[in-house]
């Protein structure tokens, strides 16, 4: 191998050495940036003070009695549903909610599948009771339940949930 030859090839293994270098550090950085930003939020949806094993009483005193009955009434439809299909579709959510008893114009519910026909990971649903949504989220089988304030529009959810 000619001399020139060795130097070509040398250049060559050293800028070979510095791209991949190059690569490693970006793909290091990249990682360290991921792990430095703050953790998903989690959903907004908490539980209840009514399925708190730690309730005290002053915590069930200041509920409101229709509140606590609506919210009782979506947490044990939600279950049943639940327990029947993992992934139940809007209008079963609906139609269920209607039939435990609440005013079909009172109940709002989350889309079931995204614009691109996918299933979505949770389902809302929504029982408005006065100035209360008693919100319900169903998500990997599990229902989680929670009371929150009507918004200023009068509905449970923003935005559009035909």
């Amino acid at each position: 191998m000619s001399r020139r030859t060795a130097q070509a090839n040398g250049r060559a293994a050293e800028t070979s050495g510095v791209r991949v270098a190059g690569w490693v550090l970006m793909i290091a950085a990249a990682l360290t940036m991921t792990a430095c930003t703050a953790a998903p939020a989690s959903s907004p949806v908490q539980p209840t003070a009514s399925s708190s094993a730690s309730a005290g009483p002053q915590a069930t005193a200041s509920v409101d009695p229709a509140v606590a009955a609506t919210t009782s009434a979506v947490e044990s439809t939600l279950k049943t549903l639940v327990a029947g299909n993992a992934k139940p579709d809007r209008e079963a959510l609906r139609a269920a909610l209607v039939s435990a008893g609440i005013p079909k114009d009172a109940v709002e519910v989350s889309v079931s599948r995204t614009p691109t026909g996918l299933d979505v990971d949770a389902m809302e649903a929504a029982a408005r009771t006065g100035d209360s949504c008693v919100m319900g989220q169903i998500r990997d089988g599990g229902v989680v339940v929670t009371v929150l304030p009507v918004l200023a529009t009068g509905k449970c959810f923003v935005g559009d949930a035909r």
